[in-house]
């Protein structure tokens, strides 16, 4: 269950429980997907060792790297949680996720990197292919992780009694997604490849199975790089173009002749942002006052208000 902190606290209840609003879930699944995915690994490489077939050990080693990095988002959901009430985290522990996609994401962007330089390797030495048997693993790891995908899907999910509800990107959770660009990365690899080896079967194009390795490496290091970029900028405090909270911050504060002097925005966690408001007043309000006004934004979770008295 998520604890909402209100932008206008009650006095002895403050905390900085910036969770996401479906942590919980999202663990959960996250921790499936791993059993989902170490299964298959195991059973493809212990598979591929006895029959003595080169492409399903790989195929084997290829979803332990996914798995590895799955098992960063799930520590992460799991550590967040657990610490999420340690006061020594001075904005709670919300920005795990978005340290955890940092990370998935460089991993992900190194395994585009490998399919490339293996993909280069085959294609300057070709090695014969068993086709039906190629074929049928692809397929069996597209099975595995359209089911993954499905588990990790973001429902976006938002109250409907909220007065303002954001629905930007923002709001997404950066650690799912990471877990998410996972399976679909591995996905894209499946349907790629059942694609170049049925042709390549039907024509002997040997060399069509690795150079569509390479459009999917460049795809996948696509999809890492905007996620690198993404979470970057969470834990950066970088507001991006989209995100329109200052301007909606400014819009409620300075409608009675109020100005704010100094505002700084950023995220505390999926779906939850800090502000820090300084203004000058002609008849300056209590901060209790103006964090009222602002308690209608539901991202807002956390604020904190200066006011100083306006000079003449």
């Amino acid at each position: 269950m998520t604890h909402q902190h209100s932008a206008q606290p009650q006095a002895g209840s403050h905390d900085h429980m910036f969770l996401g609003q479906n942590h919980a879930r999202n663990e959960r699944r996250t921790w499936m997907v791993i059993a989902l995915t170490t299964v298959m690994m195991i059973a493809e490489i212990a598979a591929g060792t006895v029959y003595g077939s080169m492409a399903l050990v790989a195929d084997g080693w290829h979803m332990s790297t996914h798995a590895a990095a799955m098992l960063i988002v799930a520590l992460a959901y799991l550590y967040a949680r657990k610490h999420a009430r340690n006061p020594r985290f001075t904005f709670g522990t919300g920005k795990f996720g978005d340290l955890a996609a940092f990370a998935s994401a460089v991993v992900l962007a190194l395994i585009a990197l490998l399919i490339a330089w293996e993909s280069f390797v085959r294609l300057a030495n070709p090695v014969p292919i068993n086709f039906p048997q190629a074929i049928s693993i692809a397929a069996v790891g597209l099975a595995v992780n359209l089911l993954s995908a499905w588990l990790l899907r973001d429902d976006h999910a938002h109250h409907g009694d909220h007065h303002h509800d954001h629905a930007h990107a923002h709001a997404h959770d950066n650690n799912l997604q990471a877990a998410y660009i996972h399976v679909l990365a591995d996905a894209l690899t499946s349907v790629l490849a059942i694609g170049a080896l049925v042709t390549a079967s039907l024509y002997g194009w040997v060399w069509l199975d690795p150079a569509i390795g390479i459009v999917g490496a460049l795809v996948i290091a696509n999809w890492s790089f905007a996620l690198i970029r993404r979470a970057g900028g969470v834990l950066l405090d970088y507001v991006p173009s989209s995100e329109d909270l200052p301007e909606e911050i400014r819009s409620v504060i300075e409608r009675e002749g109020d100005l704010i002097t100094d505002l700084h925005v950023w995220q505390l966690g999926p779906g939850h942002h800090g502000a820090i408001v300084s203004l000058v007043s002609d008849h300056p309000k209590a901060p209790s006052s103006y964090r009222a006004k602002l308690s209608h934004i539901h991202d807002l979770s956390h604020v904190t208000v200066e006011v100083e008295h306006k000079a003449a």
